[in-house]
């Protein structure tokens, strides 16, 4: 009997061991399950901050880029355009008319001066548009068809052009000449000076103008 009893204990005792290091396996286990999660959740939220780095380095560098080069195309359109001069105003010019009419000559000349007083060069070239008001009414000059090359004016230089004319040697009154009125190449603003050449034209049968008018630079070029 009494060693049915000890076979008891020492099978009870078996199944207490068993039963410990079972509760003792459980809780190593729910520790190493711990610890894996925690790496798990670790992982987890460095990954919507790496996302969350990501978008924001992705938005800086293009907004940055996109600002540099708004920049960069407003830089180009304020610059003028392909570098080159811009072309002279009525306004940027000081236009006066003298009499250059050598005696001897058939023709008179007047010589038109215009002085870049803008302060900075101008491009001009071409042919000015003259008109002279007379008692019969206005006149167009007519081109002479001379070659006119492009020029850059000089700030504070002067350039010129020529308007020939027949001189009246009719004996008549002929027509007189009250005022010429100058208009610079590529400009619509005119400016009216005092006509400088002798009083009066003579009559023409109507066939054409007797006005002849050259390009800028015909008449030489000034100094000052």
């Amino acid at each position: 009997m009494r060693v049915h009893k000890l076979t008891v204990i020492a099978a009870l005792a078996a199944a207490a061991s068993l039963s410990l290091t079972a509760c003792q396996n459980g809780d190593d286990g729910a520790a190493g399950s711990g610890t894996s999660s925690a790496p798990s959740a670790s992982s987890s939220k460095g990954a919507p901050d790496q996302a969350g780095s990501a978008q924001s380095g992705s938005a800086q560098p293009g907004g940055k880029g996109g600002t540099a080069a708004g920049k960069g195309t407003a830089a180009g359109t304020t610059t003028s355009g392909s570098g080159k001069t811009a072309k002279c105003r009525t306004d940027d010019l000081e236009i006066k008319a003298l009499d250059h009419t050598i005696d001897g000559d058939t023709d008179g000349t007047v010589a038109v001066e215009l002085k870049n007083r803008s302060g900075r060069d101008c491009a001009i070239s071409g042919y000015a548009g003259v008109d002279l008001k007379t008692s019969a009414g206005s006149l167009s000059a007519k081109r002479t068809g001379e070659q006119a090359p492009a020029g850059v004016l000089k700030k504070g230089k002067s350039v010129a052009f020529g308007i020939n004319y027949p001189l009246n040697t009719s004996g008549g009154s002929g027509v007189r000449i009250t005022g010429l009125v100058v208009t610079p190449p590529d400009e619509t603003k005119s400016v009216t000076l005092p006509w400088p050449g002798t009083a009066t034209l003579p009559v023409t049968d109507g066939s054409g103008t007797p006005v002849k008018v050259g390009p800028i630079g015909s008449a030489g070029q000034g100094g000052e």
